[in-house]
């Protein structure tokens, strides 16, 4: 049997075949841009000899994609290859941060987080359906829509997708230190809205009351209940259309991270305790999407962390595990129980900004890797 570790991977050949992932803008709010980015990467698969499914979006998201990959035992359950294809770059994001090359760093929107690890791991099948291995169980992937806004519409698809396997890889990008994720802390997302009273703001200012400045109040007081353990940003707000009005509206959404359920549950009282309808500005919160606590060290996942370590020594890198925050699908399988590898994708810096990177040494790197794993997990 053809060594995993040995097969052709070629970083300039990867980013020639990333460019059009990236160059095809898939913003989570748009839709339309998400499906272009699905059909790109359906084509992709359906071009292996994969059976691909489109699965209509929901909830105004985009479409998701899933594919089962030509093997012997194809349909059963066994591997699952999981990520999504939004990004939070809005579209024309490509004239402020195109595409690009500059040594071992490659900009682009989106490559970091996640399309980089998603190509990688789908070009580890390409290469290895090539040279005629056969994985010891089938591969099913899925990719969705909807994972940067905590994934309203597609969770229950992907945990029942989940629970029909074995083994989830999640090639999300890597830890600063180049290691995985064996645990994620809870996530808890929350809509507010202030409503005031309004009146025009240069002759009857005393009239109104300000939804704006009763919001502005709260930013303060909500970033302040931010400890080490359990943090809160708001970092969404909406109000205002005219200046001479005082605002009688204000929207905002706030996202909580938290270690332990138990913080979790503590944080979210302490949000929703910030309900007030007893001044003359009302205040609303609302709770949103909520991503489980992962607890880490589970005995699977542990499992599938040796084997990566044993392979990266093989290859002569060190890859280290740890809880993360930051929420991903990930939080769905392992909370689970089903044994998953998150952030095993590409290296890099600066996802979310308009200067996401790779280091391009990760590509070939990060395929020998998801080689050796489709080859190694279930042998």
């Amino acid at each position: 049997m053809t060594n995993p570790l040995d097969l052709p991977f070629d970083a300039d050949e990867m980013l020639a075949g990333l460019r059009p992932w990236i160059e095809t803008e898939s913003p989570t709010f748009d839709p339309v841009a998400v499906n272009r980015m699905m059909d790109l990467v359906q084509h992709e698969l359906a071009a292996l000899g994969a059976i691909t499914e489109r699965i209509p979006g929901r909830m105004g998201c985009g479409d998701s994609v899933r594919a089962t990959m030509p093997h012997p035992k194809m349909g059963q359950g066994g591997i699952l290859l999981l990520g999504h294809m939004d990004t939070v770059h809005p579209v024309g994001t490509l004239t402020k941060l195109p595409f690009k090359r500059d040594g071992n760093i490659c900009y682009g929107p989106g490559l970091m987080d996640m399309k980089g690890g998603n190509y990688v791991y789908l070009d580890a099948l390409r290469k290895l359906m090539a040279a005629g291995v056969e994985t010891p169980l089938p591969v099913t992937v899925l990719f969705t829509p909807d994972e940067e806004i905590g994934t309203p519409s597609t969770r229950e698809l992907i945990e029942t997708e989940a629970k029909r396997h074995d083994y989830i890889l999640v090639p999300e990008p890597a830890r600063p230190d180049g290691g995985a994720v064996i645990g994620r802390y809870a996530i808890a997302r929350f809509d507010l809205q202030t409503r005031g009273k309004p009146s025009h703001a240069g002759w009857q200012l005393a009239e109104g009351r300000s939804a704006i400045a009763r919001m502005a109040k709260a930013v303060g007081q909500i970033e302040g209940m931010t400890t080490d353990d359990c943090t809160f940003s708001l970092g969404v707000f909406h109000a205002g259309q005219w200046v001479n009005c005082v605002s009688s509206v204000c929207d905002a959404e706030v996202l909580s991270m938290a270690k332990t359920q138990e913080l979790l549950d503590e944080g979210v009282s302490r949000m929703m305790a910030l309900n007030d309808d007893s001044g003359d500005v009302i205040m609303e919160v609302r709770r949103g999407v909520t991503r489980p606590v992962w607890e880490p060290d589970q005995p699977g996942t542990m499992a599938m962390l040796s084997l990566a370590q044993e392979i990266a020594g093989e290859l002569g890198i060190e890859i280290t595990g740890a809880s993360a925050g930051g929420g991903s699908d990930g939080n769905f399988t392992g909370a689970l129980g089903i044994p998953t590898l998150d952030s095993i994708g590409v290296r890099g810096k600066d996802l979310h900004t308009l200067n996401e990177h790779i280091f391009v040494d990760s590509l070939v790197e990060r395929a020998k890797l998801a080689a050796a794993l489709y080859c190694r997990l279930g042998a």
